[in-house]
């Protein structure tokens, strides 16, 4: 026999059920399935961190390019022998006469050639480290006129003159090109060049620190009135020198060492050579000149001390 359920009760039921599933709903919270939500955007420093999260490595920054014009800045200013820039710079021999201190310099050229000889083993050196070692030894300040291309060839022994707080660095151009005509068979430098040469090895010379100066030494001291006004941008001070000593290519010291004496007086500039293949005298005359120096009374200085412009060496 089959039993019949009423419908009634459950339909009733159902609503009852139906009810408390809706009173559950209601008394729970609202929650937002992790991940989503509403999206705000983030603040200046979130927007920060992620991008520097989602930037690859890079490694560490590159070194700064170093200024494609070598014209002075204003840190330049206080430099030895800087000068107002537009203007053409002065030309200087040798310092006030009075005192007792003569400025003691050494050019070290670096020509194309020179380069050559190095690579092909015809030349041994260009860097007369005796003379360096002479110098440290007995604690006397003087002063390196560089060519661009002897510090790229000699970065080490360039480290260690910037390093000695009795030597200045100067500017003797790039690749000791010739700024006039007829000097000393070197070849010569277009004048469009001219200024980018100079500017470049201030750029060149100034990566080592030390006592830098905006002083410049033409090769063979050649100059004229256009090689000084392609500089004039620079703010520079051109310097010669009232004692040549003859060094290049000497066969004996004697020479080298009367030269410097029989001229030398309070103030002078002595123009010598740091490029042993082709000054390999040099070393040997220099003992010869300091005793020289000492009996006449006179005192090796910076080249800024000697002609009044910078402090005194240590």
């Amino acid at each position: 026999m089959s039993v019949k359920v009423s419908p009634v009760p459950l339909v009733a039921t159902l609503a009852a059920v139906l009810g408390a599933v809706v009173l559950l709903a209601l008394a729970a919270p609202l929650r937002q399935p992790e991940g989503t939500g509403i999206v705000r955007p983030p603040t200046s420093d979130q927007a920060a961190e992620m991008a520097a999260d989602e930037e690859p490595d890079r490694g560490p920054d590159p070194a700064p390019e170093p200024s494609p014009t070598g014209i002075r800045t204003p840190e330049a200013d206080v430099l030895p022998g800087a000068t107002r820039p537009g203007t053409r710079p002065p030309v200087l021999d040798h310092g006030p006469r009075s005192g007792n201190k003569v400025a003691l310099t050494f050019d070290a050229d670096m020509t194309d050639a020179m380069r050559y000889q190095l690579r092909s083993g015809s030349v041994r050196s260009y860097a007369n480290l005796k003379i360096i070692d002479l110098l440290e030894r007995d604690e006397v300040p003087a002063t390196f006129f560089l060519t661009g291309k002897w510090v790229e060839q000699y970065p080490q022994v360039t480290r260690r003159l910037a390093a000695n707080p009795r030597f200045e660095l100067a500017n003797h151009t790039y690749g000791h090109l010739a700024f006039t005509p007829d000097c000393y068979g070197l070849p010569r430098i277009a004048r469009r060049e001219m200024t980018a040469d100079v500017a470049r090895t201030f750029d060149v010379v100034g990566a080592y620190g030390g006592r830098q100066t905006r002083y410049f030494r033409f090769p063979g001291l050649c100059h004229d009135r256009t090689a000084l006004t392609e500089l004039a941008p620079l703010g520079l001070t051109v310097v010669d020198g009232d004692v040549v000593s003859g060094d290049p290519f000497a066969t004996s010291w004697r020479p080298i060492v009367r030269a410097v004496l029989d001229n030398v007086r309070p103030g002078s500039v002595v123009v010598l050579h740091v490029t042993e293949a082709n000054a390999p005298m040099t070393d040997e005359a220099l003992p010869h000149i300091l005793a020289g120096l000492a009996d006449r009374g006179l005192e090796p200085a910076l080249l800024s001390e000697v002609l009044g412009d910078g402090p005194t060496a240590p």
